[in-house]
């Protein structure tokens, strides 16, 4: 292998629960973001602009379009000769009756002959689904200087908003000295992000014995971390400074969206660091002469006839006259017709808003999920 000989692995089988109808029939990591986006295009993209060829992609909840997007590893340079990106879903193996992942080390520990089939020193472990942009080979660095057992990425976040996250406590060297998942009164206000890099035949053996354990909830974060704390194994923070989110939520997902007006650090346009996406094949946008844009995104094959503040609009959307989009997301495909108000909502693909129809609030504490077809006034 190329990179260092690491090889990515990338947990991509959550429900995703928490974002309601979006997730009814769609894997999480396949839900559409940015425009033209799916959320999962930012680890892979990242594995590809950190010269990391070899990625397998472990599926699971509704997965049929998640599996058949990711496939086509020709969107993200992972197609060429030694590379390439594998779906790896639960299997029913002869000596067991397992055919789902029990947890997130469960899922490893299930792929080890895959992983085995390359050989790597190290394993690199992703989340499926979080926005950000971040070169892998720069953590591996760290985590070789290090000279570590494993490497955690973490972000510092408020220290209000901490007990909400597994919370990595440090020495002033930077080893972790201790892990707490979710602590009522946190130490510290490092975050982990779900990424980890592994000295491979270290984690194998301790997946081997994992697997062995009936009292193991067989996940990283509840197990396989707190062993290693235990065993006196060397576990280093990457400090990552950037964009970061966690779409668990409307409410996250929408504010994820929103980011992009407002300039933040992930930059979609920086040609050094590209996410790669499908390519998909639409007429360019139209903007009509009584439209009104202050402060959107608007992505191709859009047709604007109203008034747009403040909004993220995704392939092909339609907004009829006298329309009027304010604070809001429009999925791909989302219509809009003459005189409809849409306020501070995301409205999920296809969805069709009728004339003059009223959706949203602009003093709604929580952003308004459409995912049903909203009937006009006549």
């Amino acid at each position: 292998m190329k990179q260092n000989n690491m090889l990515a692995m990338i947990l991509a089988g959550g429900r995703g629960s928490r974002l309601h109808d979006l997730t009814n029939k769609v894997a999480k990591p396949a839900v559409s973001y940015g425009g033209k986006y799916r959320i999962v295009d930012f680890p892979l993209s990242n594995c590809a602009n950190s010269g990391i060829d070899v990625v397998g992609v472990l599926t699971q909840y509704e997965s049929v379009l998640l599996n058949s997007y990711v496939a086509a590893g020709g969107r993200w340079g992972l197609d060429a000769k030694e590379s390439g990106v594998f779906v790896l879903p639960p299997r029913e193996k002869a000596d067991s009756n397992l055919d789902v992942y029990r947890g997130t080390a469960d899922a490893i520990s299930q792929n080890i002959d895959f992983i085995d089939s390359y050989s790597p020193e190290y394993l690199l472990v992703l989340s499926g689904d979080h926005i950000y942009k971040m070169n892998y080979a720069k953590m591996l660095a760290h985590h070789r200087a290090c000279n570590a057992d494993a490497t955690i990425a973490v972000i510092e976040v408020p220290m209000k908003e901490a007990s909400r996250f597994g919370i990595m406590n440090t020495d002033e060297e930077g080893t972790i000295v201790e892990f707490e998942e979710k602590p009522p009164q946190p130490k510290s206000n490092l975050a982990s992000m779900g990424i980890y890099i592994f000295n491979w035949k270290l984690l194998r053996k301790m997946l081997l014995a994992d697997m062995k354990n009936t009292e193991s909830n067989h996940d990283f974060g509840k197990d396989i971390i707190p062993t290693m704390l235990n065993d006196g194994r060397k576990l280093v923070a990457y400090k990552f400074q950037g964009y970061w989110k966690d779409v668990g939520t409307i409410d996250s997902l929408w504010e994820a969206n929103m980011d992009l007006l407002n300039g933040n650090e992930l930059d979609l346009s920086d040609p050094t660091w590209k996410i790669y996406t499908e390519d998909v094949t639409t007429l360019p946008h139209y903007i009509g002469a009584e439209a009104k844009i202050n402060k959107a995104f608007i992505t191709q094959g859009c047709t604007i006839n109203g008034e747009i503040t403040n909004s993220v609009l995704f392939t092909g959307v339609k907004v009829g006259e006298g329309a009027k989009i304010i604070d809001s997301v429009l999925m791909p495909g989302v219509e809009v017709e003459d005189g409809a108000v849409v306020t501070r909502a995301l409205v999920a693909d296809g969805i069709k808003i009728g004339k003059q129809a009223v959706v949203g609030s602009a003093d709604s504490e929580h952003i308004e999920l459409v995912a049903k077809r909203v009937k006009g006034v006549e």
